[in-house]
């Protein structure tokens, strides 16, 4: 099957759909703007995932699920990090430190939670390669893909309806005439706050976005909770000159970890002085 093309014609869900009706086994490469995803399948089931430069050794894949503390995993780093990961696997199970169960349900989590991710992929480019396999040293998995076709197929309606309420990411954002009232009233998430602290007429929603370092759906759905709170209201964008847009958009993503831990106090008071 010669499957290569665009994901502007072919959305990932697509892609997962001819693979498990066609029963294939290889890889499927998806190249995004900043990183590139590798699926492997075997016989129309999903097998294995990378995304990027992301660790997703069985060490790791076990720390992100709680399997493993942060102590243990340093210790496996500097004590076991010539073992394979079919080797630290089969170490843990024989120690009785895990089950078999345990190791393929996080790697069951990992895999499909980077299939998640892939379905607000919008721009890039992807290839099959037939008969590619996954390295010899990882633990794959056999797992169904009509799920998370669903998931998918679910996930594509609302992308299209944020679209819809947000056709463009180059538009800005001011907060309401009275936001103090609405605000006081909601349960923000953390990605939320760091979405507000940036709202600015000089700040389009695209630059917000990478500031934040979201995608196109994260960045479209905080955008429609907001919108739909009466705290925001979508603005054009205010001009301002080069060299200060250039050297605000340099400051942007410097958020360091000291200012993130009191934003919520600054942000109230910002918004209450307006």
């Amino acid at each position: 099957m010669a499957l290569r093309g665009n994901l502007r014609d072919f959305t990932v869900t697509q892609l997962l759909n001819l693979i498990n009706l066609a029963n294939k086994t290889g890889t499927l490469l998806v190249e995004g703007p900043n990183e590139v995803a590798r699926i492997a399948f075997r016989d129309g089931k999903l097998a294995y995932a990378q995304l990027g430069q992301e660790d997703n050794r069985l060490a790791a894949i076990l720390h992100r699920a709680n399997r493993l503390t942060t102590g243990q995993l340093r210790v496996i780093q500097m004590r076991a990090s010539s073992l394979s990961d079919k080797e630290l696997g089969l170490s843990l199970i024989n120690a009785n430190y895990l089950t078999q169960e345990d190791v393929l349900n996080a790697l069951h989590a990992y895999f499909t939670d980077i299939i998640r991710r892939l379905f607000a992929w919008v721009e890039g480019t992807f290839h099959f390669e037939n008969e590619m396999l996954p390295p010899e040293d990882r633990i794959t998995v056999r797992l169904d893909l009509e799920n998370l076709i669903i998931e998918g197929a679910r996930q594509l309606r609302e992308f299209e309806q944020l679209q819809d309420e947000i056709p463009s990411l180059d538009m800005a954002l001011r907060f309401t005439e009275r936001p103090g009232a609405n605000l006081q009233k909601m349960n923000l998430s953390v990605e939320e706050w760091r979405v507000v602290s940036y709202i600015s007429p000089r700040n389009t929603i695209q630059q917000i976005a990478a500031a934040c370092k979201m995608n196109d759906m994260e960045i479209r759905r905080i955008i429609y909770g907001l919108l739909q709170a009466g705290l925001v209201e979508v603005v054009r964008i205010e001009n301002v000159p080069a060299a200060v847009e250039k050297a605000r958009a340099a400051a942007m993503p410097a958020q360091n970890k000291e200012e993130q831990k009191s934003l919520v106090n600054r942000l109230i008071s910002r918004i209450r002085s307006i």
